[in-house]
């Protein structure tokens, strides 16, 4: 089991940015493959963006792509989430999640994949 801890959320006006990270400990960073999702209020929880174990290999959906990298460093067991031209319907609630996988692939999009969860950290994004 990994624990998680996301930070560098708050409030930012439309069109700023934000850049998330999500700190990583208790096992080998490097074998995980990690996920961002987001839930708004009333919504289901969303999958915004994935990074493979070594981060040559990102995934995106299209709400999201363009605006939206994510990178790592598994030397300090984090990953990062740089968000760009916030609107307001990015308001969310965003995790960070992961998982353990034998090979350097995508990481997935559906959450019942994911082993691992944060707690979340508040994103606002006011118009």
């Amino acid at each position: 089991q990994v624990q998680l801890v996301e930070s560098g959320g708050g409030l930012v006006q439309a069109g700023g940015s934000l850049r998330l990270s999500c700190a990583a400990s208790g096992r080998t960073f490097s074998n995980y493959v990690m996920g961002w999702f987001r839930r708004a209020p009333g919504k289901e929880r969303e999958f915004v963006a994935g990074i493979s174990r070594s981060g040559m290999i990102t995934n995106y959906p299209d709400s999201v792509k363009g605006r939206f990298t994510v990178s790592r460093d598994n030397a300090k067991n984090t990953v990062y989430l740089q968000m760009n031209s916030l609107k307001p319907e990015d308001t969310a609630i965003y995790y960070c999640a992961a998982r353990t996988l034998y090979q350097d692939t995508a990481a997935p999009s559906r959450p019942q994949d994911y082993t691992d969860w944060g707690q979340g950290t508040q994103v606002t994004v006011s118009s």
